[in-house]
């Protein structure tokens, strides 16, 4: 019994801090989930090729301090920008990738950012680190852009580049 519980708190040790932190769920089911709790969308588009989305997955959404911060200020989703998964927006039935696509998503990841309401406030392209990822969560989920905060003004406000 005790080699049992050793080597479940060793594995447990060894898995990488908030590594399955972040409350994804698919587009439909976010979608809902954001309009009823009035919580803005996040949305992780991704391939399954993508090196800098792992990169991603490793660095950033793995941080304890990311994951608790974004499952408690946003509805969380994942797309997959090459799935044939069907999805809903604005009354129109779509894949994964044509909806990817219908956001202007060209390279991976990219982060987009949705009011509640499902209305797209803008596409984050490329891979960031976890502190200017979260200064950047943090601008639109704690209400400076709907405040009227300019990116800017708020950047300088909280230190470091935009």
């Amino acid at each position: 019994m005790r080699f049992v519980v050793a080597i479940v708190l060793m594995c447990s040790l060894a898995a990488p801090a908030g590594a399955a932190g972040v409350a994804w769920r698919g587009w439909n089911d976010g979608l809902t989930a954001a309009a009823s709790s009035r919580k803005p969308m996040l949305v992780d588009v991704y391939t399954d090729w993508c090196g800098f989305c792992k990169r991603m997955d490793r660095e950033t959404y793995a941080r304890t301090d990311v994951s608790a911060y974004l499952n408690s200020h946003f509805v969380m989703v994942r797309l997959d920008a090459e799935g044939r998964e069907r999805a809903s927006y604005q009354g129109r039935a779509l894949t994964s990738r044509t909806l990817a696509s219908g956001f202007g998503v060209t390279g991976y990841p990219t982060t987009i950012f949705l009011r509640a309401n499902g209305e797209h406030l803008v596409n984050v392209p490329g891979f960031l680190p976890a502190d200017k990822f979260m200064k950047l969560a943090r601008y639109i989920g704690d209400g400076h852009l709907d405040r009227g905060v300019s990116w800017e003004s708020y950047s300088a406000r909280s230190g470091g580049a935009k």
